[in-house]
């Protein structure tokens, strides 16, 4: 009998509820395939959280997630909320339930399918070989810097402070380099050391911890060259390691190397085994309700899932295989889909991929 793993699973917002609900029938299939099992406990997160608990990271949330081995999430937010006082705003619980849980990683991998290298604004040429890999620092920087205004004789300023620490950049360094180890060995660290005090910082530690990993090749990057290089040449990237506002910008931008970002998918982990996993793509209010968001980002972040948290390789490996197989027959969403009339829906195409997967 297989140990029974504590899922939390947080559907949010917009498209979430339908992406999430497309992920749990896969959960389901691994079930039936090899005999896992999975206990799933759901949660309020977000902005319906705002609506029924008054916060968006409501207490009974936060414990369901800390007494899960992981959680599934599907987006946060929405223009409903835009106008809420800060704390009053979906992507401050986002914030908070990273800072709670440890969470000071993002990863997000970048792969362009053979198949769908029409569906890119680039060149089939320039995505030829595209597989990354981009680590973000999650729980630091200018987003967790102190902010205010005040008023001086020009009229009033604002302030965002961006504060790192060595203990901060370390651990994630250490993750890149760890992770580089098991791909091709290449790691980019992407800063702004000839402009910011904490990039300079950035750059010296990972040039000080650089001699325990020879077998792998580093490179520098400032950020304003990796954001032209992502799209002149992205084959040449295997793992990027960057801090928390250049990965949220840079992560983007290779996603949409794929094609669309509803094929991203990413993990936030701390340290261990635990994580969050969740489709890099937002709520999406605009299609909410009308059943034709892609589910696939969020399928792939159950495979991610089974990776890095639970060590069931096999499975990931069957979940992939499907996708690609069902990508492969032609079967497109209307994000990746070249002839739109053609394209299915969230429903359809999470029934294809489960049924696609086999041992």
């Amino acid at each position: 009998m297989a140990e029974v793993k504590k899922i939390a699973v947080i559907a949010g917002d917009g498209i979430g509820p339908e992406v999430v609900a497309e992920a749990e029938k896969v959960l389901k299939k691994t079930e039936e395939l090899f005999g896992y099992q999975f206990e799933l406990e759901h949660g309020l997160f977000g902005g319906i959280a705002i609506d029924e608990k008054g916060t968006p990271l409501p207490q009974e949330t936060l414990d369901l997630c800390k007494k899960a081995d992981a959680v599934l999430l599907g987006a946060v937010g929405g223009p409903k909320w835009d106008n809420n006082s800060k704390e009053l705003r979906p992507e401050t619980g986002l914030l908070g339930i990273r800072k709670a849980l440890g969470l000071f990683s993002n990863i997000r991998p970048a792969v362009v399918f053979d198949c769908l290298k029409d569906a890119s604004t680039l060149k089939p040429e320039v995505l030829e070989g595209t597989d990354l890999i981009v680590i973000r620092e999650l729980t630091g920087g200018i987003y967790f810097g102190e902010k205010f205004r005040r008023d001086t004789e020009n009229g009033q300023e604002a302030v965002d402070t961006c504060v790192y620490n060595v203990t901060e950049v370390e651990r994630i360094v250490r993750q890149g380099f760890e992770v580089a180890r098991t791909r091709r060995k290449k790691l980019a660290s992407v800063d702004k050391a000839n402009v910011l005090e904490t990039s300079r910082l950035w750059r010296e530690t990972v040039n000080r911890i650089a001699p325990e990993y020879p077998d792998v090749e580093v490179e520098h990057v400032l950020v304003d060259n990796c954001a032209m290089q992502l799209l002149r040449r992205p084959s040449s990237f295997d793992v990027i390691v960057t801090e928390n506002m250049f990965g949220d910008i840079l992560s983007d931008e290779a996603a949409m190397l794929t094609g669309s970002i509803g094929m991203l998918q990413s993990a936030s982990m701390g340290e261990g085994s635990f994580g969050l996993y969740e489709p890099v793509h937002g709520s999406a209010p605009d299609i909410a309700g009308q059943g034709i968001a892609n589910p696939i980002a969020t399928i792939l972040s159950v495979a991610l899932m089974f990776r890095l948290t639970f060590g069931y390789a096999e499975a990931a490996d069957v979940i992939e295989r499907a996708v690609k197989n069902v990508l492969d027959a032609g079967h497109r969403t209307g994000d990746i889909a070249v002839d739109k009339s053609k394209s299915i829906g969230t429903v359809a195409m999470g029934e294809l991929i489960v049924n696609a997967m086999a041992r």
